[in-house]
């Protein structure tokens, strides 16, 4: 009989195999992504430090004012706020951590909205 593992645990799985090898640092931070069903969370993060140095996220604002969370359009959206805090503070290059995700759909779009954006990896 085979062992069928849910897709969230089989994610944690890649996620823990992919940060063996991307480790982020004071000159090239760790851009790490995560995403739910509803919302996009996005952050940057100096391992060496173990300190968040930006975060964004579609869930950010006003309930009112926020644009929904789960679609290409908010992470589009979300990949470039990201980039202009990052370059605010001084941020041009990171290591992209695609956090498990098949980089496909949201998480691309959230990547190339950053590379857009000026951010490079």
């Amino acid at each position: 009989m085979l062992n069928k593992l849910s897709s969230n645990t089989n994610r944690v799985r890649i996620h823990t195999r992919i940060r063996k090898k991307v480790q982020g640092s004071t000159a090239r931070p760790r851009l790490s992504v995560y995403r739910s069903l509803n919302h996009i969370y996005v952050q940057v993060i100096d391992d060496l430090k173990g300190a968040t140095l930006v975060a964004a996220s579609s869930a950010e604002g006003k309930k009112g004012e926020r644009k929904i969370g789960g679609n290409l359009a908010a992470a589009k959206s979300l990949g470039k706020l990201v980039a202009e805090r990052a370059q605010a503070k001084g941020i041009k290059q990171v290591v992209f951590d695609r956090g498990g995700y098949i980089y496909h759909g949201r998480v691309k779009a959230l990547a190339d909205a950053a590379r857009e954006a000026g951010l490079q990896f």
